[in-house]
């Protein structure tokens, strides 16, 4: 397939077989892809870029798992190890504006497997946060913990789920994804579900009315194949459910983990496979350029290759950057509104399901 004929499916509506997306992959004419993503995501979003208000909390490092891709993980007693009290995620959340009582429309929380933490911990979390902060939207827990709380707990991965959201439970990130294939998970972090599990907890979700991100970490050991395998197993289950709001492509970072990759992304392999993701994710209305990931000029590159959201104010992350990333761990409504503004795009304040709050025309 040349890309002349990908074009042509592009442009007549056709979805693209693994087959397009890898040739897509191994195309160099990065100009003519991006024109094309640029073409779908101006489809489905105008010229609209989004950005939100939220404040990203990880309440503990303290894992059971310790994959090696990952330098935020710790063991209970290591240097470093932590663990925040409800009290702690409560005041965090607290601005100086009091009379707003929160700015922030979006909570986002995951963490490590803490051993000893009961699944009420994290019911008494979501109902806490809810209680001080009733107008917030809660996205929490990746697939992998929601499956530890299952089997911590000894209920169904429904009723788990049904108990969260009961207790305030909004949303879901998509981490944990990782890539599905076996041969390259089995390396990377044989301690985590298998991709098939995290399929199951997301249908799940959307089973139980829980909308879900989802993402892809790439650049690491895997190949084009793998990368595709992962987006069409993604554009399954949306066909299915419907339930995914955005996918986030996720630029591995390797310092201070233990994976060894000579071939860690460039910035062209970042906005390639956002652009990818764009043309192939037929059935996804959002693509996000993470900018802690990508740093912010890559992201705001992006959003002229096929991304229309750029995340958020995010505040505080540390995942990320105890890999090594060099951008902010957090960023301001003003800067935001100016990246994507210089883009040529006109940014857009969401809440957490991409209702418009305010256009800054």
């Amino acid at each position: 397939m040349s890309l002349k004929e990908i074009e042509k499916k592009v442009f007549s509506s056709k979805r693209l077989t693994q087959k397009d997306a890898i040739t897509l992959y191994q195309s160099d004419d990065i100009f003519t892809i991006g024109r094309l993503a640029s073409h779908i995501a101006h489809k489905k979003n105008g010229n609209n870029a989004y950005f939100i208000y939220n404040h990203h909390i990880n309440p503990t490092n303290i894992c059971v798992n310790r994959c090696k891709f990952c330098a935020f993980s710790r063991s209970k007693g290591d240097t470093g190890a932590y663990e925040l009290t409800i009290e702690d995620i409560i005041k965090k959340l607290k601005t100086k504006n009091s009379e707003l009582k929160t700015i922030y429309k979006e909570v986002h929380i995951v963490g490590g497997l803490h051993p000893d933490w009961p699944l009420e911990y994290y019911l008494n979390m979501l109902s806490a946060i809810k209680k001080a902060y009733p107008a917030i939207t809660i996205k929490a827990f990746t697939a992998v913990e929601i499956d530890y709380l299952s089997r911590l707990s000894g209920l169904s991965l429904a009723d788990t789920l049904i108990k969260l959201k009961e207790h305030g439970l909004d949303l879901m990130p998509g981490g944990g994804a990782e890539i599905f294939a076996w041969d390259i998970r089995s390396k990377l972090c044989p301690e985590k579900i298998k991709g098939e599990r995290w399929l199951e907890v997301m249908e799940t979700a959307h089973s139980v009315g829980i909308k879900t991100n989802a993402t892809m970490l790439y650049g690491h050991i895997e190949t084009y194949e793998h990368r595709v395998d992962h987006m069409l197993k993604l554009r399954e289950l949306q066909d299915k459910t419907g339930g995914f709001q955005v996918f986030i492509p996720l630029a591995f970072h390797p310092k201070n983990t233990k994976i060894k990759t000579s071939h860690h992304a460039s910035g062209i392999d970042d906005i390639k496979t956002i652009a990818i993701a764009r043309l192939f994710l037929d059935n996804f209305s959002h693509i996000k350029a993470y900018w802690i990931m990508l740093g912010e000029k890559v992201a705001q590159l992006a959003l002229l290759f096929g991304a229309d959201d750029l995340d958020g104010t995010v505040i505080e992350e540390k995942i990320t950057h105890s890999a090594g990333a060099t951008s902010e761990e957090g960023i301001t409504k003003d800067t935001l509104i100016n990246l994507i503004r210089k883009a040529g795009k006109t940014p857009v304040q969401r809440d957490a399901f991409y209702n418009h709050l305010k256009v800054y025309s």
